[in-house]
């Protein structure tokens, strides 16, 4: 005889959503009326933009906004199939050339988005066999990429080149060692706004023989000259193996890029599926994208303005006695602790007209909780001064300073 089990397929839904909701875990969604701009309409009431990535105010740059709209007259609203088979435009190679140009390396590969370029590229790279070795602290996106081969993972601790060096020497080590070794960390990292020491990385992985892969998503833009990110700022070129970098952040557009040979190109291209079975990028967004990059080339202001802001909104937050944690970048946490209390700071922040958002358990430790703020090369002091203002109303209001 069978029995049948008698289940509810889809109970589970809102009974995981209701318990995110009890204990204030869940995402509240915020609705931008228009552009994403230093002066932004939020849920119909006009605020000052703290928390978007957009750090150089390029999504509204009249240039990136022009080659998006000659490209939609010149190649249409969209690409027509994925990028292996018929959806390689003209526009996607000029932006793989442009990228690899910037970066002063061989080669470059346009991926839809950041995510897409590690949850396709890692699993390539590593497999039975090998080792993959990651900073504890990496982005979400790395963390699934990992998941998804079939290497041995080793985590070290964060930004501990001691620690890495450990796992390394460990492996060696052993009777049979890895067949390779891959090391990854992010290059900025987006909850403390913390770099990672790059230049002692690579380092060891050249005495290991080991594959250095860097997601340099919150340093493209920001770090390095004109904003050629972490392995500019740390003069490695030539020596990391994978820069995977973002256009949805300082550039101010959407999608991902690998950078390096042309050896590490031609591998991606045919063993990365997210790269071979997704539609490919449409004409505006690619457009876009290269303005972007020759915006950076010859309009170094953006840079330096945004580092003059973050310099200044940092000062003035430290001296007000808001704890900004170990930030070295426009990334600017303000560290509260407790999660209700972080959660309180963004609404009555937003209630006096300043958009910035909590970051709270489970996205950092339970006593970690915080306002994570970004800066944009788009406000003015007279901006500044006003958030600078209403943190310190707020601040003083909770208990915080």
């Amino acid at each position: 005889m069978i029995f049948l089990v008698e289940r509810n397929p889809t109970a589970f839904l809102k009974q995981e959503y209701d318990s995110l909701v009890a204990q204030s875990l869940n995402w509240r969604i915020r609705v931008l009326q228009g552009a994403s701009q230093p002066h932004a309409v939020v849920d119909g009431k006009p605020v000052l933009m703290l928390c978007s990535n957009n750090y150089l105010n390029l999504s509204n740059h009249p240039k990136l906004k022009q080659a998006a709209i000659e490209a939609i007259e010149t190649h249409g609203a969209g690409s027509g199939s994925v990028r292996a088979i018929a959806g390689t435009m003209d526009l996607h190679s000029q932006l793989e050339e442009k990228i690899a140009s910037f970066k002063g390396v061989e080669a470059s590969l346009y991926y839809q988005t950041g995510f897409a370029a590690n949850a396709g590229l890692i699993p390539a790279l590593a497999g039975e066999g090998d080792l993959i070795v990651s900073d504890e602290l990496n982005h979400g996106s790395i963390i699934d990429g990992v998941r998804l081969t079939k290497a041995e993972r080793a985590v070290f601790k964060h930004r501990d080149v001691a620690d890495l060096e450990r796992v390394l020497r460990e492996a060696d080590a052993r009777p049979a060692p890895p067949r390779r070794i891959l090391i990854i960390t992010d290059g900025v990292f987006s909850m403390d706004g913390d770099i990672a020491p790059l230049d002692a990385i690579q380092k060891l992985a050249d005495e290991h023989g080991a594959m250095v892969f860097v997601d340099d998503a919150h340093g493209d833009g920001v770090l390095g000259e004109c904003g050629r990110g972490i392995v500019s700022h740390f003069h490695l070129e030539g020596k990391v193996h994978v820069e995977m970098g973002t256009f949805s952040k300082a550039f101010g557009v959407v999608g991902g890029s690998i950078a390096g040979s042309r050896d590490l190109v031609n591998f991606a291209l045919n063993k990365s599926r997210t790269w071979l079975l997704s539609g490919s990028a449409p004409p505006a967004t690619v457009a876009a994208c290269i303005a972007a990059l020759e915006v950076l080339e010859t309009e170094p202001q953006h840079v330096q303005k945004l580092w003059e802001n973050t310099k200044y909104f940092k000062q003035q937050l430290q001296q007000m006695g808001f704890d900004t944690g170990v930030s070295e970048t426009p990334i600017t946490p303000v560290m509260v602790g407790e999660s209700a209390k972080a959660k309180r700071l963004s609404e009555r922040l937003f209630e006096e007209g300043v958009f910035a958002l909590p970051i709270i358990f489970p996205m950092v430790a339970k006593d970690k909780a915080r306002i994570r703020t970004m800066m944009n090369s788009g406000l003015s002091k007279e901006d500044l001064d006003f958030a600078l203002a209403a943190f310190e109303k707020i601040g003083k209001e909770l208990k915080i300073i």
